[in-house]
């Protein structure tokens, strides 16, 4: 082995080239580098001036020695220091990554990273020169200097880390200062329980690894074969659950109303969490309250389908695409339902509606209910002819905790989704789902055949992603990087399963029994003040019923509607443009108008006015116009990109609407509600943590019935309004976001 390694390195030695040699190549690269950059900038700066070209083409060799420099730099500073040092920190550096992978706050995650190595390096340190025999006094000093920093910034580092946060300030509640004016809602509070006293029972396999969807289970079920749907479901995974794709469980916990009728069904579906940690029992406290109240709720077991360090090999090969899976499992659970309804002797013989159906999902079961709604009219499976669909289950709801969006894309389009009605909750300080992703889906879905439905959503500060589910909890992300993450600012878990209660129960109440007063409560959260926790709530309301004039998505005229005949035009305003609606990651999937104002700088009222196509509409005093409305985060004045520091009033301005006579009526936009400014969000222990943007635009809907304008001015005919007019004249600057102007009959 010798011999060979000797005349190996003898071979080597003597290629070795000399330093002329690499001076020649240096020279080369260098060179041809210059001249193929000097072959693109002469033809893209050249055309500019022989001055330009030179510039442009100098600096371009500048920047490529600058970045050359510093890698060199980086690499002669590794090379200062020993071997081992190096492997160990580079080594280190994936590890310590993975543990506090935490993308919302990518800078905080590098300080922590950077502070971690120096600390323990120097703890390391100073600990090996202490114990090693025949230290000087100087090297004791230094060590001992050395393991007194790093004390210092380990105890310091490790208090703030180790600390749940603090409270945070909240806002100015804009909707809560024109409270006045809102009646609370006359109806019973939905989520006290209701008259049936609740039962509970399991069904499953019979064969799981758990008791209570093995021997325990009171149901059996068999087990469905979903291999069509899946990839990557690895030896690790079948062996902990003894079964795979082909042979899926339909394990769920049942909550019953103990009594006679026929009950609504409502499906509860978990998202993506340790496989090995159950999900579906952290909704208990919904499906109780449901129960009472006269639904038969079914949490359904997907756990299988979810993240685990060991069966994902450190989450280096996970399963692939599975959230249409998780959505056709609850169409199978459905399916299972459908013939037990049917099956003399079975418990639920005869007391399942299954013409009224609901579908509550959370995170990535969130966008699976919206996936199972769409699959249920299909024939097929979208990107599979040979999987066969035959559902068609009365599913009039669907419900979706801080949903994904956008995981499951058919055809590498997001899922269209229409005639249902949909609710969506989101929490401001969700630490994963850090962007109002269900919003992409309440835009998206449509009502195209004429029935009576609805969509809201709802968007709550102080709520996280996990205090949706009572097993998930404060903490949304895995590992120490939660430490990261600032849960002294995050809603008291009662409150938001409060919270979560009274929308939901109201939702379902509404949509399954027929229950139509409690639409109220999303058009305005503030008719339920007594029911709900003290936060601030943003809204957004649409109706099926709703005749649209403006949702800016049909061209790109500023000066079109949606509705033929109708027109926009704009005075005075510094701002005005279409454009897609972002959010901190991606974008909402719908487009509104941006309209900016500074009467500091243009005196006068700037205004934005629609021009109504006069007898097309048929309006009366108790129609009402309805809009949504935003303040973007961004100053009004071109060239700036961010507001005046400090000016965080909420705004205001004046409606008016004009008749064919030219009888104009004037409310203003706080006879509804002020506009709510800007929420941003810091969701780290410091704000300088996260790369995000600090907020994002979330729409409040505003209603006002023409009667009201009548009021104001008793000359006003509302059922010849002939132009609404947005008039800029109660804040002195701003900028909003203005969409889905209409009018509900």
């Amino acid at each position: 082995m010798s011999f060979a390694f000797t005349r190996c390195r003898a071979l080597l030695t003597s290629l070795r080239l000399p330093a002329r040699a690499w001076t020649g190549a240096a020279w080369g690269v260098g060179l041809s580098a210059a001249l193929l950059w000097g072959a693109l900038a002469c033809q893209g700066f050249a055309p500019a001036g022989a001055l330009t070209f030179a510039l442009g083409w100098l600096g371009g060799l500048a920047f490529g020695a600058l970045v050359g420099g510093l890698i060199l730099l980086l690499g002669w500073i590794l090379r200062r220091f020993p071997l081992r040092f190096g492997w160990a920190a580079l080594g280190a550096l994936p590890l310590l990554a993975s543990a506090y992978l935490a993308l919302p706050l990518a800078y905080g995650l590098l300080a922590l990273l950077a502070g971690l190595i120096v600390t323990v390096s120097l703890l390391g340190a100073a600990l090996a020169s202490l114990l090693a025999p025949g230290l000087t006094a100087r090297q004791r000093r230094t060590a001992l200097a050395m393991l007194l920093i790093g004390l210092i910034a380990l105890t310091g580092g490790g208090a703030i880390l180790i600390d749940d946060g603090f409270p945070v300030q909240p806002p100015v509640n804009a909707a809560a200062l024109s409270a006045q004016y809102v009646a609370p809602l006359d109806l019973p509070d939905p989520s006290l329980p209701g008259e049936y006293p609740v039962q509970t029972l399991t069904y499953g396999s019979g064969s799981d690894r758990r008791p209570e969807y093995g021997a325990q289970a009171a149901l059996l079920t068999a087990p469905v074969d979903g291999s069509q749907l899946l990839d990557g479901w690895s030896a690790i995974r079948r062996a902990y659950w003894g079964f795979g794709p082909e042979n899926m469980p339909l394990n769920a916990r049942v909550w019953y109303p103990d009594g006679e009728g026929v009950f609504s069904l409502i499906v509860v579906v978990h998202g993506n969490h340790p496989m090995e940690d159950a999900s579906e029992n952290g909704y208990d406290y919904l499906a109780e309250l449901l129960a009472s109240r006269g639904f038969i709720v079914t949490a359904i077991d997907e756990n299988f389908l979810n993240l685990s360090l060991a069966a994902d090999f450190g989450l280096l090969a996970p399963l692939e695409d599975e959230n249409d899976a998780r959505a056709w499992l609850i169409l199978e659970h459905l399916q299972q339902w459908r013939a037990w309804s049917v099956t003399p002797g079975n418990p639920f013989y005869g007391r399942v509606d299954l013409d009224r159906i609901g579908l509550v999902g959370h995170s990535r079961g969130g966008e699976a209910v919206a996936i199972a709604a769409a699959f249920n009219r299909l024939p097929c499976h979208p990107e599979n002819a040979a999987l066969r669909f035959d559902y068609n289950f009365g599913i009039r709801a669907v419900a979706a905790l801080a949903p994904v969006d956008g995981q499951y894309l058919p055809g590498e389009r997001p899922l269209p989704l229409a005639d249902v009605n949909y609710l969506v909750l989101h929490g401001a300080h969700d630490m994963d789902v850090v962007s109002f992703s269900g919003l992409r889906q309440y835009n998206r879905l449509q009502f195209l055949d004429g029935k009576p439905r609805f969509k809201s959503t709802v968007y709550l500060y102080g709520a996280n992603h996990g205090q949706f589910n009572r097993a998930w909890g404060r903490r949304d992300m895995l590992g120490p990087a939660r430490q990261l993450f600032n849960l002294g600012a995050l809603l008291p878990a009662e409150e938001q399963e409060q919270a979560a209660k009274v929308f939901i129960s109201a939702f379902m109440e509404a949509t399954l029994h027929g229950q139509a007063g409690y639409h109220a409560l999303f058009r305005d959260p503030r008719v339920a003040r007594a029911w709900l926790p003290e936060t601030l709530y943003l809204s957004q309301y649409q109706d099926s019923s709703a005749i649209r004039i403006a949702a800016f998505e049909e061209d790109i005229d500023l000066e079109t509607t949606s509705l033929p005949g109708a027109s926009l035009h704009g005075e005075g305003l510094t701002l005005w443009r279409e454009q897609v609606v972002p959010l901190r990651w991606g974008n909402s999937h719908t487009s509104a108008a941006y309209l900016g104002w500074d009467t500091t700088s243009a005196p006068g009222a700037p205004r934005f006015c629609l021009t109504l196509p006069e007898g097309d509409l048929v309006l009366s005093p108790q129609s009402a116009l309805t809009f949504a409305l935003a303040e973007a985060d961004e100053s009004p004045l071109p060239g700036e990109e961010r507001p005046p520091k400090g000016n965080d009033a909420p705004l205001d301005l004046t409606l008016e609407l004009v008749d064919h006579a030219g009888e104009i009526a004037r409310l203003p936009l706080g006879r509804f509600s002020l506009l709510q400014p800007p929420l941003r969000v810091h969701l780290g222990k410091a704000a300088w943590m996260s790369a995000l943007p600090p907020s994002e635009a979330v729409f409040q809907t505003f209603q006002f019935r023409l009667d009201s304008f009548a009021t104001q001015n008793p000359r006003f005919n509302p059922a010849r309004l002939v132009e609404i007019r947005f008039v800029f004249d109660r804040s002195p600057a701003g900028v909003v976001i203005l969409d889905e102007i209409g009018f509900l009959p």
